[in-house]
């Protein structure tokens, strides 16, 4: 998803302007049942019952207790509940935080996705708000997940990254100094552009990208410069799926 450019959101402003605290740390939480069960639900029933193989590739270049941001390939809804199988609790530890659009946070969707870590943002007209809870998740040492590409592309093609996520990722590196930022590339993909029941599925995590190598001199510039290298990051990523037989996977068979 598109999170904010240079013409609407300088980075002046996203660090300098208050905010209300209670407005920001009420946009994102963890349910301390909700999460668990949804976890376990869906990692021993409604995955493997649902798909056929899960392979994942790269689990180990997920670190430990750093702040993380997580850049998938976008292809199905599904991956929104993939990720947490391949990078969440049971991987790492740690819980995954979503920013998503507006919409995908109406009604029953929505009640789930904002007690899952998910949190709301408006494309069109994103609230500072909203950047700087982005913000503070990624300096208090969270995994947070961004969609790069903007929407779902069912094309197995990687689409224009949207720029808001290496500027989001450069205000907190340069913001908190000596905050290890890191940006990590996931591709995903489907044996079927509309997955079904049997259909199988790859994850392939990439190696992260460091942010503090992008910090110095024109932000501009470093943005663009940032997004060029995650974008052939993902394509890397992408193109290994051809030869995707010849890694090691983590592999869950459907039964």
């Amino acid at each position: 998803m598109e999170l904010y450019s240079a013409s609407t959101t300088s980075q002046s402003q996203l660090t300098n302007q208050p905010v209300n605290p209670q407005v920001a740390s009420s946009t994102s939480r963890i349910s301390p049942w909700l999460t668990p069960l949804a976890y376990f639900l869906g990692r021993n029933f409604v995955l493997p019952l649902f798909f056929g193989n899960i392979n994942i590739t790269g689990q180990e270049n997920i670190p430990a207790n750093s702040p993380v941001i997580l850049a998938p390939t976008h292809r199905s809804r599904w991956d929104s509940i993939l990720l947490p199988y391949a990078a969440g609790r049971c991987v790492t530890g740690r819980d995954l935080r979503f920013m998503v659009t507006s919409s995908e946070c109406q009604g029953i969707q929505g009640w789930f996705v904002r007690r899952m870590g998910g949190f709301p943002v408006d494309t069109q007209r994103p609230a500072i708000a909203t950047l700087r809870h982005a913000v503070e998740l990624i300096a208090q040492g969270e995994m947070l997940v961004i969609y790069p590409e903007g929407g779902i592309y069912r094309d197995g093609k990687v689409h224009t990254l949207k720029p808001g996520i290496s500027r989001l990722a450069l205000t907190a590196a340069s913001t908190h100094p000596g905050l290890e930022v890191k940006i990590i590339p996931i591709s995903i993909n489907y044996s079927q552009p509309y997955p079904n029941w049997g259909t199988d599925v790859n994850i392939n995590i990439g190696e992260p990208i460091q942010v503090v190598d992008y910090i110095n001199g024109c932000v501009k510039r470093n943005a663009k410069r940032l997004t060029a290298d995650l974008t052939n990051k993902l394509q890397q990523l992408n193109h290994q799926e051809s030869e995707i037989t010849s890694h090691t996977f983590a592999e869950i068979p459907n039964s």
